[in-house]
């Protein structure tokens, strides 16, 4: 049975941010930047309930973490840190709260439209992950369609570090970005503005509690480094990366912009959307042991969207459109196995360190998390202008969207993770 919360919003049908989420975020307010929860369609100031006292059955420790500018600080206590915060803000947020401490509160909540929101921690590290054997093969096929996955695929989790001075929260405008390409038929490159701008629905990883230098995560220990999740569009010009990525792999093609939700999702609050079945069957080689071992093996469904809307659509008042539906329960490495291997060689991972799954895709068509993918269609996507796209056109704007949703439990949703897209920089 569903909980209630005394915050009416929190408990309609169909909202992102029940009680049983309780997703924590940084906004900005009169100049300061705040740590915040959100109920419903409100956000509760962490800073003032600590200032305030309501919070005081906490630890000092996360108290002060409470009280900063953004969430590493949070995100580093550790889980019993967070599970308390997270049974304490229950109790003040329940309907069962007195009514004296509703008053206090409701003094502590703002809404959503009246704050900006703000990347959610100092992210000093990215890494972006290639979890998807779907998308894998899809864009496999394009380029070796006899062999389109590689030999190491199924053993090792593919990934590259990635750029965090270019994260940008959800509204933050995406310039299209300029780079060298070369056609098939050309002798030599060209530079300007990439012509094959795309999207990638992803899901993002935060760090939780580091590890030392040259001290691996066990896999059965991956999960206590976790914080939470968020949605990531790790934006790609295709033809850029075509040209740049061999020998060595992504680079400008990347580096541009990757858009991250502002509501970082703990686990706690994904626990009963857990599950330990996977899509690694019998035809597919055991995972080493180092990755097989323990709870971080276990999957989560989360659906995740991609809507697009184009500038002729806002212009004539049209909703956005779905073009694409995956779960994040088709990845063929689980968030765990991802963590874990990438701390496998002594790599230390740090509180607000971001990892990304990489394309979510589905077996299915329309499950493809890019444009890329589905070239394997014989037609573009079609708007209901009439437009088409194969890549992104200026003005276009893509929406990311992920929740869980189970017969007989709250619906825990991620929010939206925006970006439309600009024209290219003259130079």
């Amino acid at each position: 049975m569903a909980m209630k919360s005394w915050v009416e919003s929190a408990n309609q049908a169909g909202c992102d941010f029940p009680l049983e989420n309780l997703p924590y975020g940084v906004f900005s307010r009169d100049g300061s930047k705040r740590i915040g929860v959100a109920i419903g369609d409100q956000v509760l100031d962490l800073h003032d309930c600590v200032e305030s006292g309501l919070l005081g059955r906490l630890s000092t420790e996360t108290a002060q973490a409470c009280s900063q500018d953004a969430l590493n600080a949070l995100m580093g206590v550790g889980r019993d840190g967070r599970v308390s915060l997270r049974r304490e803000l229950t109790k003040l947020l329940s309907e069962e709260a007195e009514p004296e401490l509703r008053e206090r509160l409701g003094r502590h909540l703002v809404a959503m439209p009246d704050v900006q929101m703000e990347v959610p921690a100092r992210i000093g590290d990215y890494t972006d992950f290639y979890a998807s054997i779907h998308h894998a093969t899809r864009v496999g096929k394009l380029f070796r369609p006899d062999n389109p996955l590689l030999p190491n695929y199924k053993y090792v989790p593919i990934g590259y570090h990635g750029r965090a001075s270019s994260i940008v929260v959800s509204g933050t405008a995406v310039r299209r970005p300029n780079g060298q390409t070369k056609a098939a038929n050309s002798e030599a490159p060209v530079f300007g503005p990439s012509r094959s701008l795309d999207y990638e629905m992803e899901i993002g990883i935060f760090v939780g509690p580091g590890n030392a230098l040259g001290e691996p995560v066990p896999i059965r220990e991956a999960e206590e480094h976790i914080f939470g999740l968020c949605l990531v569009n790790d934006w790609s010009a295709r033809d850029v990366q075509s040209w740049e990525y061999q020998p060595l792999g992504p680079f400008l093609s990347k580096s541009f912009a990757t858009t991250v939700s502002p509501w970082v999702v703990t686990l706690e609050a994904l626990e009963p959307y857990r599950s330990a079945a996977g899509i690694r069957s019998m035809e597919h080689p055991a995972a080493l042991p180092y990755l097989a071992q323990g709870d971080g093996g276990r999957a989560v469904d989360v659906t995740v969207e991609v809507w697009l809307r184009s500038e002729r659509m806002r212009t004539e008042h049209m909703d956005a459109v779905r073009v694409s539906k995956g779960n994040l329960r088709d990845l063929y490495w689980s968030v765990g196995q991802l963590l874990s291997h990438h701390a496998s060689n002594g790599c230390n991972l740090r509180p607000g360190d971001l990892l990304a799954t990489g394309t979510i895709s589905g077996p299915e068509e329309g499950s493809e998390g890019c444009l890329l993918e589905m070239k394997h269609r014989a037609r573009p996507v079609t708007l209901p202008t009439g437009e088409t796209r194969t890549f992104l056109e200026d003005g276009d704007e893509i929406v990311l969207r992920g929740y869980c949703e189970r017969p007989g439990t709250p619906r825990i949703g991620f929010g939206e993770c925006l970006g439309r897209v600009s024209p290219a920089q003259a130079l």
